[in-house]
């Protein structure tokens, strides 16, 4: 099954409300939203099940995005448990909302990459732990980066989430593209992924501007799927089609629900067809 949606409320929504936001996406033929909690979790617990109620209704699946100001590796304590926090906070609003998948950027390496991942692992797990206590049925979502100094390499995810319970990767494959300096195997990754023997995968994809370095690439900004050389979306979504995989695929573009709309259009003229399921779907 393929899902497709935004990262975020749609650009085409009149009114910039969340439960707005999930109906025009619906009504555009979409049947996934990522709820961004970039600058803060600002939804109330009431409006996160009023939430989760609408989405179920027509047939739309929900994500979360944690806030961007999280560094589980931060030299600073007061920052590596305000980020915990912010983690929590983000799953709580998930599960309330029945999304699957809470979206983090774990950190950096800063001056000791081996600390760092130390750090990180350790994180994960007392959110793991935390999880488990709670009986939330939601996964802490390692998302792949984009930069030299962020941890969150595909093989560094993945190596985390073989030993930690609720934790899966997000695959950025424009962050994987640029990182690599322009260069992505859809296969490789398809690949790796497959040891961890995922019932679905959730990720993103834009177009991307990056730098060059000694080591390969670094993000600088996203961009419009056709306005950018890479990655290859057409590329991807034959991969995926070829596997059958079962996947869910966030527009982070900035054009968000029209490059979603774009991406749908290609499978479709690759032969697939979007129908809709049974509200009562658990996905």
């Amino acid at each position: 099954m393929l899902r497709l949606g935004p990262a975020g409320i749609p650009l085409s929504c009149k009114k910039c409300d969340t439960i707005k936001g999930v109906e025009k996406v619906a009504e555009l033929g979409l049947n996934a939203m990522e709820v961004e909690f970039v600058r803060g979790v600002n939804l109330s617990k009431e409006k996160a099940k009023e939430l989760g109620k609408v989405a179920q209704e027509l047939d739309v699946a929900l994500s979360v995005h944690a806030p961007y100001y999280i560094n589980l590796a931060s030299e600073d304590e007061q920052k590596v448990k305000a980020s915990m926090q912010r983690i929590i906070d983000s799953l709580e609003r998930a599960a309330l909302m029945k999304a699957k998948v809470v979206v983090v950027h774990a950190g950096y390496y800063g001056k000791d990459k081996e600390r760092a991942e130390k750090m990180i692992f350790n994180a994960c797990k007392k959110i793991s732990e935390y999880i488990s206590k709670k009986k939330w049925k939601v996964f802490l979502g390692l998302e792949t980066t984009g930069r030299q100094s962020q941890w969150g390499t595909l093989d560094e995810i993945i190596a985390l989430c073989k030993k930690i319970k609720h934790c899966i990767p997000v695959i950025d494959f424009a962050h994987i593209y640029a990182r690599n300096g322009g260069k992505i195997d859809y296969s490789e990754i398809f690949d790796k992924i497959s040891e961890l023997k995922l019932e679905e995968i959730h990720s993103h994809f834009s177009g991307i501007k990056f730098v060059k370095t000694l080591t390969g690439g670094d993000e600088r900004q996203h961009l419009p799927i056709r306005e950018s050389k890479g990655p290859d979306f057409k590329k991807l979504a034959k991969g995926i089609l070829k596997r059958k995989i079962n996947i869910t695929i966030i527009s982070e573009s900035p054009i968000l629900e029209e490059d979603a709309l774009y991406m749908k259009e290609i499978f479709e003229k690759l032969g697939y067809k979007f129908t809709k399921t049974n509200k009562n779907d658990s996905r």
